[in-house]
């Protein structure tokens, strides 16, 4: 092949490479952890811990508590003086081992009736049916942290199986679509990357020049998904409703994505590390021709045959 193709084909390739970088790594981190159900509820636990989440649950649950027991019992004249002390019972209980494994408990739950919807086909003939979760059982731990602190009408608080929608069904199909995409580009996106970037390598006339623009390149990958990244953090809290609390929210985008800003940094000092070894090399490779070539200034040259 002619060194101007070859040179091409090698840019080419390795173009293709470096752009395939910044939605296969996404791909791949979404296919393999995101639809993973112990990934998701390790990467979700840090999430028990944070103080605007903490505060969140409390004010939800406590509000839910309340209004279930007003339904129940006249709590009129009562409610503004027990509404703080269930509010601060509930919040209290956010600091426990208890509320850290309904957490838990109810992340595994949602993430295994989601993923069950997404991989099994619609039944032939039936419509589709919207994905609900039972959180029964964490009012039940709610309800029994509350009994021991002796907070007033705990006993009453009932513990029904209300089951919360998750994913509607008129949207399923399209999901279900979306997921099985996803599962293939995690899967062959990677792997077509370090095919086209071997490729290239292997075409170049000039090897060493074509392993620095690779790792250049996918230093710029790393770096185009670093900022995409945070544009989507600020796209997603800017267009969040009123009634969510952007905090929430916050915590939880930079805890669901925390994994793939590491894979971000690890491409960019990847490619700067192998980038920055090429060249240190080339420059210590030509200076040892130099040296060599001073040397032997006073007699003839070697021609190739010899050397």
């Amino acid at each position: 092949m002619h060194p101007r193709l070859r040179s091409a084909l090698s840019a080419a390739l390795i173009a293709l490479a470096c752009l395939l970088v910044p939605f296969g790594a996404p791909a791949a981190w979404a296919a393999y952890t995101l639809t993973d159900t112990g990934r998701y509820v390790t990467t979700m636990a840090p999430l028990a811990a944070d103080p605007a989440v903490r505060d969140a649950v409390a004010d939800t649950v406590g509000d839910g508590i309340l209004r279930e027991v007003g339904q129940h019992a006249d709590m009129t004249p009562v409610r503004g003086s027990v509404g703080p002390f269930v509010r601060d019972a509930v919040r209290s209980f956010t600091h426990t081992r208890a509320f850290r494994l309904a957490w838990d408990t109810g992340n595994r739950v949602t993430h295994d009736a989601v993923l069950r919807a997404l991989r099994e086909d619609a039944p032939a003939g039936g419509a589709p049916r919207a994905v609900t979760v039972d959180l029964a059982p964490v009012t039940a731990e709610v309800k029994a942290q509350l009994a021991e602190d002796h907070i007033p009408l705990a006993a009453r608080i009932p513990v029904r199986h209300t089951e919360v929608p998750v994913l509607p069904a008129g949207e399923l199909t399209r999901y279900r679509k979306g997921f099985h995409m996803l599962e293939v580009a995690g899967l062959w996106l990677p792997v077509a990357a370090v095919l086209f970037a071997t490729a290239g390598i292997a075409l170049a006339v000039r090897r060493r020049r074509a392993i620095v623009a690779t790792a250049l390149g996918t230093a710029l990958g790393g770096a185009l998904l670093g900022l995409a990244l945070a544009a989507g953090r600020a796209l997603t809290l800017s267009d969040l409703p009123a009634d969510v609390p952007h905090p929430v929210a916050a915590a939880v985008y930079d805890t669901l994505t925390s994994g793939l800003r590491t894979v971000s940094w690890l491409l960019l000092a990847l490619g700067l590390a192998v980038a920055l070894t090429a060249w240190l090399t080339r420059r210590r490779s030509a200076r040892r021709r130099g040296e060599g070539g001073g040397k032997s200034a006073g007699t003839p040259a070697r021609t190739r045959a010899r050397v």
